[in-house]
């Protein structure tokens, strides 16, 4: 729930078809990394189709306190004025960055290697988030953290303003982790490297090349070592954010389970590092359709073409797909409920440190509507039902965006009503994604109604 709201429980139906043309908001990832890169680059950078999700307006609203111009003109196209590497300025007030885990990871990043002092918290589900994974390496650059139990926030961030370089292996896949401390790299002298034994989302890499630092990668006896030069002249560019394939997935997935449907979910980013639902969902059966390949920004875009009416099957997901899709497991769990067969999920532990413990929320979510799980430490094995889900439960959401949205998926293939008990934090990510999926034949409506 955002900070301040009331409860807005809806319900969401069985339909017969799902029909029509969408291009989903623009990818969350990439609009923040826009939003933060253009800030520091000297000169104005354009961005088309930025996502207006309260997540990245908490980034925006922070990349103002800090020194930049970030504004968005009459026809939807944001420009940002950046002050440059090294440029930023002591905020005037606490950054508040209401429930975007991404904001607080990247940015203390920033503010780990910029010379003062500034103060970081956000709403209630974001303090109870821990943030150990980006503050031990930031640590070594110099900067120092004082939060609450739990290294929690709020938080208040010591910037160094004698940085040193770093090389860090990750000790688990994180793309937030790997990108904070590239981006601490930015205004170290010297050389930063953030080693990773799994390839995450790189994002972070292909978008500082496009705003002109210099980086390397070269494979190691650790693993993949990524290499920043420090304080370099980045340089404003224009950028155009492909649609996110992780709010893709929610549409995708409704077109798969809801009877004979035909959806084009259009200009999704399909990073290869981004496509494990995917993959998954081809090998379950799902007849998806790339069409339009193309690079936009360095990015890799498509029109993703789905029929609906087969029937899916079980599979077994291996661990080593799980970064590549760990923004998908929850919706993914609902394909699997409508699927013939037992899907097994492994490489999950990361989802217990989401936005809610996403792992629990998920087998919770099913249980209440008539379906046997299994959870594991870091699995999570689902017993489908065949396209038979009795649906009827009540959903506790806890705050998470993804676990929201994907239950009222489920409620388009299920018997009887699914109800999830709150919806406001959607626009966190998916502004409008109730009209939207009604327009496309769902019927999701406020519960009682």
């Amino acid at each position: 729930m955002v900070r301040g709201s009331t409860l807005k429980p809806y319900q969401s139906r069985k339909v017969s078809r799902l029909e029509g043309r969408l291009r989903p908001p623009g990818d969350k990832s990439i609009s923040h990394r826009a939003l933060m890169l253009g800030g520091l680059a000297v000169g104005e950078t354009t961005v088309r189709g930025l996502l207006e999700g309260e997540d990245v307006l908490h980034t925006a609203a922070a990349m103002r306190l800090l020194g930049a111009t970030v504004a968005r003109d009459a026809g939807g196209v944001w420009k940002i004025s950046g002050v440059g590497v090294g440029g930023l300025g002591e905020p005037a007030d606490v950054i508040d960055l209401g429930n975007s885990g991404t904001s607080a990871r990247l940015l203390s990043g920033l503010l780990a290697t910029s010379g003062f002092v500034s103060f970081v918290t956000g709403d209630d589900s974001l303090r109870r988030r821990p943030m150990r994974r980006v503050t031990e390496p930031l640590s070594l650059f110099g900067a120092q953290f004082l939060t609450r139990s739990g290294l929690r926030l709020p938080m208040a961030v010591i910037g160094t303003s004698q940085p040193m370089p770093v090389r860090y292996v990750t000790p688990v896949p994180s793309a937030q982790v790997k990108s904070a401390v590239l981006l601490a790299g930015l205004n170290t002298m010297g050389e930063t490297t953030v080693v990773e034994r799994e390839a995450t989302r790189d994002h972070s890499e292909i978008m500082l090349a496009h705003f002109g630092a210099s980086l390397r990668r070269e494979e190691t006896e650790d693993g993949t070592a990524i290499t920043i030069v420090g304080q370099p002249d980045l340089v404003g560019r224009d950028i155009e954010v492909p649609g996110d394939p992780s709010s893709a997935a929610f549409p995708v997935v409704a077109a798969c389970i809801a009877g004979a449907s035909g959806l084009t979910v259009e200009h999704v980013g399909v990073n290869p590092l981004r496509t494990g639902l995917y993959t998954t969902l081809a090998e379950m059966g799902a007849r998806i359709e790339w069409r339009n390949e193309r690079v936009v920004g360095g990015e890799k875009v498509a029109d993703l073409h789905v029929v609906g009416g087969g029937e899916l099957r079980g599979v077994e997901v291996p661990a080593e797909r799980a970064p590549s899709m760990i923004d998908e497991y929850p919706v993914l769990a609902v394909a699997a409920a409508c699927a013939r067969g037992t899907t097994i999920m492994r490489g999950l532990a990361e989802l217990k440190v989401k936005e809610s413990d996403r792992l629990a929320a998920i087998a919770a979510g099913l249980v209440a509507n008539g379906i046997d799980v299994e959870i594991g430490d870091d699995s999570l094995t689902v017993h489908g039902r065949g396209g038979i889900v009795p649906g009827g439960g009540a959903v506790a959401t806890h705050m998470d965006h993804r676990i929201a949205m994907s239950f009222l998926v489920l409620g388009m293939a299920a018997r009887q009503p699914v109800t999830v008990d709150d919806i406001a934090m959607v626009d966190t990510s998916f502004p409008g994604f109730v009209d939207l999926m009604n327009g496309l034949g769902a019927s999701i409506a406020p519960a009682g109604a």
